[in-house]
């Protein structure tokens, strides 16, 4: 490595900690909003609608702690997203074409949106009908159903943030194709692979029941699907925006 590569090198290293000190700045603010807002949400969640048959313990002492600073990490993380997105995309924004820039940097509010949906759909879909179906197959068996404080909590954000990340495949799988990172062949070709590797996500979310399962991984199946075909609009915008790169360099020469 020459000097001129060490300088380049320091450079773009002096550039990630300036951006990882802004997240860390933004991240201790987003503590402080997720401070007043924790007590609320973990009301709401301990009295949904399914949680009425189900009586809450704690079986040590600091359970309560452990979820209450936990629902503030979580906020905190979900606020400051964007900001964690935007630095992100100035890192690498450099690297890209012009019109990758302003194709990129207008993911941020679709990632968002993406990650508000999948948490939805984990918590208002998933988490009633595997609570219900473990709880009704619990009273078939005779057995008494204790449930801590912290499993329960547990359980939720297992299931419910897992689906705020996996909703986020299709934009993902679009920005590596514009950076020309994967293609649409490259999905196609190793489809039966992603198949099971999805199917062991469910598995690791929820119960081993066959209808959990099919709840769980029919949706990010057709995710991935969607990437396909998301991955090809990505791909062709990809061969043009190097077409035209090249075009400008052969004009510049």
């Amino acid at each position: 490595m020459n000097d001129e590569e060490k300088k380049e090198f320091t450079e773009h290293l002096e550039e990630l900690r300036k951006k990882l000190l802004i997240v860390m700045y933004f991240f201790v603010a987003a503590l402080f909003v997720g401070f007043f807002l924790s007590k609320p949400l973990i009301y709401q969640m301990q009295n949904a609608p399914w949680t009425e048959s189900i009586q809450m313990h704690a079986f040590q002492v600091t359970d309560p702690l452990k979820i209450y600073l936990l629902v503030i990490v979580i906020i905190a993380f979900v606020i400051v997203l964007p900001v964690i997105l935007y630095q992100l995309w100035a890192f690498v924004a450099p690297g890209l074409h012009s019109n990758e820039r302003k194709l990129t940097l207008s993911y941020i509010p679709i990632v968002m949106v993406l990650m508000l949906i999948g948490m939805a759909f984990g918590y208002f879909i998933l988490v009633p009908y595997i609570i219900d179906f473990t709880f009704e197959l619990s009273k078939e068996m005779g057995i008494a159903t204790t449930i801590g404080i912290n499993q329960y909590f547990g359980f939720l954000f297992r299931t419910v943030v897992p689906f705020g990340i996996i909703f986020q495949m299709p934009i993902l799988v679009l920005f590596l194709t514009q950076l020309g990172i994967i293609t649409p062949m490259f999905l196609k070709k190793n489809r039966k692979y992603a198949y099971f590797i999805l199917l062991i996500v469910a598995a690791l979310i929820a119960p081993p029941d066959l209808m959990t399962h099919v709840m769980l991984t029919i949706p990010m199946i057709i995710l991935y699907e969607i990437s396909i075909y998301i991955s090809k609009i990505g791909y062709r915008r990809h061969l043009k925006a190097e077409q035209k790169a090249i075009e400008e360099s052969l004009d510049g020469d």
